[in-house]
């Protein structure tokens, strides 16, 4: 189940808009995502709430983990930072605490239309080769 999260409040992307200006209205399927870069913001609220339906419906089906269950993590994403986004690839600094200690996750992610919706197909570490 993902955690309550009031529109009000600044949105854990970072972005410096409400979350009910922001991704808010991606996770309740309001509006979809513009650009891939919309996209792996609002993923990365959704990883922040444990939104694991949000996650599954951007994911391509191609390449989305069967096993996927964020209400089971316990990590608090604390920050993201978004390097560069061109075409269809953006890539990004997420930083989690788990385990008593600070992470971060740096990725370059593609993304695809299918359909009229951008959804996220897989990640490597910038510079390696897909």
């Amino acid at each position: 189940m993902p955690l309550p999260f009031p529109p009000f409040k600044p949105c854990p992307c970072g972005s410096g808009r409400s979350y009910g200006a922001c991704c808010g209205p991606r996770h309740s399927g309001e509006r979809p995502a513009e650009t891939p870069e919309a996209l792996m913001r609002s993923r990365y609220t959704a990883y922040a709430l444990h939104d694991t339906d949000y996650v599954r419906r951007t994911w391509h089906p191609d390449t989305c983990p069967p096993d996927l269950k964020l209400e089971e993590d316990e990590a608090r994403y604390t920050g993201l930072t978004v390097h560069r986004a061109e075409g269809n690839e953006v890539t990004f600094t997420a930083t989690l605490r788990a385990d008593g200690r600070t992470h971060r996750l740096h990725e370059r992610s593609t993304f695809t239309l299918l359909g009229d919706k951008w959804v996220y197909v897989d990640g490597v570490e910038p510079g390696e080769k897909r």
